[in-house]
């Protein structure tokens, strides 16, 4: 599950990780009011930015025509135009794809002069099975592009998920990101506080970019968390309510929203040939060998190891809302899964919808005879199929014939 910005640096600042002072806004008056504040407290310049579960917003598009997801504004009057040409429209770039996502909310913050951009992130090494810090002096870019040109320069630190990360390996990571003396040991503390974020909220990335080098009112130099991305493990959101309140499913597929509802794995794709898979592994042996044979998978769907009539039935109606979906292939192993229940659930979804498009079925395992007879005595227009290869060669046939 993925959070807002707003949402990532208030539980960054939880555990003592400094971000700009900010106010999320729903209209542009509210924008403007904020603004006023900030500039009346002394600031010189304030940001308005989209919010958004996607990257790229300072180089996008709205499809009215506005340009910029993130603005810098001299005055409340800039703040509010920018935030009235934000709010409302949709936003488009580069991680949106060309349907974009619509601007619902704004965070206002207090802008400061920025010195140096640096990126940090907290993810799972699944090579090292550790948490690992990583840094890299080239902030304010994507780091795949950093990795791509100039890997010498990603610092990475493993940390023992027993002890969490030690004071001494902030510090080695703050050291090689080049700073030094105060700055050295504000960066030690808040690295500590972005890696307890990640571990505290179960996090699968807290992702800093850019890590700031600001010059404060004062003139003293500090850091801040200019840019958060937080991704949450779906799994562990049962031990956080809290957590669980912030998600947006506004910016979710529907599809998968919908999915998710009856407990199904379920990611839409841009092929042709739906896929309704028990297991993951599976799924992707199936959507492997529906591309092997000159077809194109519409979606990855995991029922899982034990589903129930109700989630094939439902399974089938979220693959039939696809408007591009020429054909349907199912692809059961049946270890714990009973084959018979996946066929009634399978008899079920088809009269239930009125299913036109080629039906492509492959079971195997467990009481898989009585299976294949429920689907023999439906008199329904099933394909049967007796592997994984003549399953998606005859769905491929089947929807290129047409």
């Amino acid at each position: 599950m993925n959070v807002h910005e707003f949402q990532a640096k208030q539980l960054l600042s939880k555990y003592g990780v400094a971000v700009p002072p900010g106010e999320v806004c729903d209209s542009p008056e509210s924008a403007k009011r904020v603004g006023d504040q900030f500039f009346n407290k002394g600031a010189s310049m304030v940001v308005v930015k989209s919010q958004i579960h996607a990257g790229g917003r300072g180089k996008g598009t709205f499809k009215s025509g506005f340009r910029g997801g993130v603005k810098l504004c001299k005055s409340a009057d800039e703040v509010f135009e920018n935030a009235r040409g934000m709010l409302g429209n949709v936003l488009v770039t580069k991680q949106t794809g060309p349907e974009g996502r619509l601007v619902s909310k704004v965070l206002v913050e207090m802008a400061r002069e920025i010195q140096k951009e640096l990126y940090v992130a907290v993810l799972l090494d699944r090579t090292i099975s550790r948490p690992i810090l990583m840094a890299s002096t080239e902030g304010g870019m994507d780091i795949e592009e950093v990795a791509a040109k100039t890997p010498e320069k990603i610092v990475k630190e493993a940390i023992d998920p027993a002890l969490g990360m030690m004071p001494y390996q902030a510090r080695k990571v703050a050291a090689a990101l080049g700073l030094k003396g105060d700055l050295l040991n504000q960066a030690a503390k808040l690295l500590q506080g972005i890696y307890r974020t990640w571990w505290e909220c179960d996090a699968t990335l807290v992702e800093i970019n850019p890590f700031c080098v600001v010059l404060s009112n004062d003139g003293k130099a500090a850091l801040l968390a200019v840019d958060a991305k937080l991704s949450l493990d779906d799994n562990a959101l049962y031990r956080h309510p809290d957590l669980q309140a912030m998600r947006d499913l506004a910016e979710e597929a529907p599809l998968e929203t919908a999915a998710s509802k009856f407990n199904l794995n379920y990611i839409k794709l841009d092929g042709t040939i739906a896929c309704l898979v028990n297991g993951a592994g599976l799924a992707m042996a199936t959507m492997d060998i529906i591309q092997h044979f000159g077809g194109r998978p519409a979606n990855f769907l995991d029922v899982g190891g034990g589903a129930s009539q109700e989630q094939v039935a439902a399974a089938f109606q979220i693959i039939l809302q696809d408007p591009n979906v020429k054909g349907i292939l199912v692809n059961i192993f049946g270890g714990i899964m009973d084959c018979d229940v996946i066929a009634k659930g399978i008899v079920a979804a088809v009269k239930q919808t009125g299913l036109q498009l080629p039906l492509v079925v492959r079971l195997e395992g467990n009481n898989v005879a009585a299976g294949k007879k429920t689907l023999a005595d439906s008199d329904l227009t099933i394909i049967g199929a007796d592997s994984m290869a003549d399953a998606a060669q005859k769905v491929v046939h089947a929807v290129a014939k047409g």
